[in-house]
């Protein structure tokens, strides 16, 4: 029911975007993003380029977007500063480059830090819905990230009402924002199919500019297909949690379970779904993949909450198409919910998330490639790691062939630190880390993680360090300046 805004144009909807507004827009990676008007505002921009005008906006999004938001902007030279996370090939270039000012958060403080006013106000807030009505109750489309502040926040609020999700997802999401201080109270979840909120985003209807209608398909590329490297990295994911279970060290019930974007997690989940020793297990995590549709449809994921339904787009479409099925299996949340420490810390949960690199006392980079290239950010991993009951990170051991080995004496950008990795996994094996000294955790890593072509390397390193952690600092980046000058960690001397 729509009848009491205006609809109009992707184009229309551009004007009141200008230069230097600081723009929110719904979605979790590409998954409820708008994509008609970001689309428009920078062809906008570009029109006001070949003027000569400046036209650069400031961009709020729950994680990262599709092409639609990142790539065209970024290539209409229209993004003024980026946060808090994105994946976008053409972004990251300006961003490495210095053409874009981009900063890294986690991803469960963006939205307080929006309200608390620690990041300037929000002009505009573009919003994906598969619903609106008179009342101001927008319904989102298959992801949440900030949209519930942004809408608070924002002055004025545009929404692109998309055909291709359905009305009836509405009962889907659980929107909820906790108070600020000092009035904060506990958030009332307790188990990951708690519902606390509304199934709607609440605003002013006088706040709403006007709709714009679209069917376009979501931006939702299949991952890459599993392979040897990432089933073997999945196997010992499940190994290692059936013999924690055996150990007593995880309820026989099991725990909750938060895994990372990409093609590991898949091949995670997929390899605990497959392994029957795992009972049947929730989720509760950012992101929902194809992996866990298809568990729940084995009967192997009982519920999941997240933030957002990241998968493909035949796999949104099977949910679409049978909502009698999942509609009450699936919960969409903010982040602030999705990845709250509070939260994350009494649900006990098993979190898996990926390394870009890991050096030998368990600290980990996810973040900057060779220290200095940005890759895409942080997003939750922290928000999981440091709260969780079992944190585990996951990396293959090696990269470009051989050349680049994922564990190395020192990390050259620092994420997450030691005292929040209790498991490294690589295809070769598992390194638990609890109870560990710096020292015993160096030999865990290069015995059973590390690739067989580096671990003498490694060994070596760690003889020439002395001290509590046996670090040597005139030769701890011999792997990354190896790399740098000659293409292969191989050539790494000390």
């Amino acid at each position: 029911m729509t009848n009491k805004f205006t609809v109009m144009s992707p184009e229309e909807a551009a004007s009141f975007i200008k230069n230097d507004h600081n723009v929110g827009f719904s979605g979790f990676t590409a998954a409820g993003c708008p994509k008609a008007v970001p689309a428009a505002i920078a062809r906008k921009a570009e029109a006001e380029h070949a003027k000569g005008n400046p036209f650069k906006i400031g961009m709020f999004t729950g994680a990262s977007t599709g092409d639609s938001i990142d790539g065209n902007l970024t290539r209409a030279n229209a993004v003024k500063f980026r946060t808090p996370y994105q994946s976008n090939k053409e972004l990251r270039q300006s961003m490495n480059s210095g053409e874009t000012a981009y900063f890294d958060l986690h991803l469960s403080h963006l939205a307080q830090m929006i309200r608390y006013g620690f990041l300037g106000k929000v002009d505009v807030a573009i919003i994906e819905a598969a619903d609106v009505n008179e009342s101001g109750e927008i319904i989102p489309t298959c992801g949440v990230g900030i949209a519930p502040t942004i809408c608070q926040c924002a002055e004025k609020i545009i929404i692109e009402l998309n055909r291709k999700h359905p009305a009836a997802t509405r009962g889907m999401h659980d929107i909820y924002t906790p108070a600020d201080p000092p009035l904060r109270r506990e958030i009332p979840i307790y188990k990951a199919n708690d519902r606390i909120g509304t199934p709607y985003i609440k605003v002013e209807p006088s706040k709403i500019l006007g709709i714009v209608e679209t069917e376009l398909e979501n931006e939702g590329g299949a991952f890459t297909p599993e392979d040897e490297i990432t089933m073997r990295i999945g196997d010992n994911v499940a190994g290692f949690l059936v013999n924690e279970m055996a150990q007593g060290r995880i309820p026989k019930s099991f725990l909750p379970v938060q895994s990372g974007v990409g093609n590991i997690a898949n091949a995670v989940l997929g390899a605990m779904g497959g392994n029957t020793s795992i009972p049947e297990f929730n989720i509760y995590t950012e992101v929902i993949q194809d992996a866990v549709i298809t568990l729940m449809k084995q009967n192997r994921v009982r519920f999941a909450s997240g933030c957002s339904l990241t998968v493909s787009n035949p796999t949104i479409n099977e949910i679409y198409g049978n909502l009698d099925f999942f509609k009450d299996k699936l919960l969409l949340r903010p982040q602030e919910l999705s990845n709250n420490p509070e939260v994350i810390r009494r649900l006990g949960l098993i979190t898996i998330n990926t390394a870009l690199e890991a050096d030998i006392f368990a600290n980990i980079n996810s973040t900057h490639v060779v220290g200095t290239k940005m890759m895409n950010g942080i997003g939750g991993s922290g928000d999981f790691t440091r709260n969780a009951y079992l944190s585990i990170f996951t990396t293959p051991s090696v990269a470009k062939g051989t050349q680049i080995s994922a564990i190395v004496p020192m990390v050259s950008h620092h994420d997450h630190s030691e005292h929040s990795v209790s498991v490294l996994i690589t295809e070769h094996g598992v390194a638990d880390l609890r109870g560990k000294s710096p020292a015993q955790r160096a030999h865990e890593i290069i015995e059973n993680c590390a690739h067989p072509e580096y671990r003498q390397l490694l060994r070596d390193y760690l003889k020439l360090g002395k001290g509590h952690t046996p670090h040597d600092l005139k030769s701890c980046f011999a792997f990354h300046n190896a790399f740098n000058e000659t293409g292969d960690m191989h050539n790494a001397k000390f």
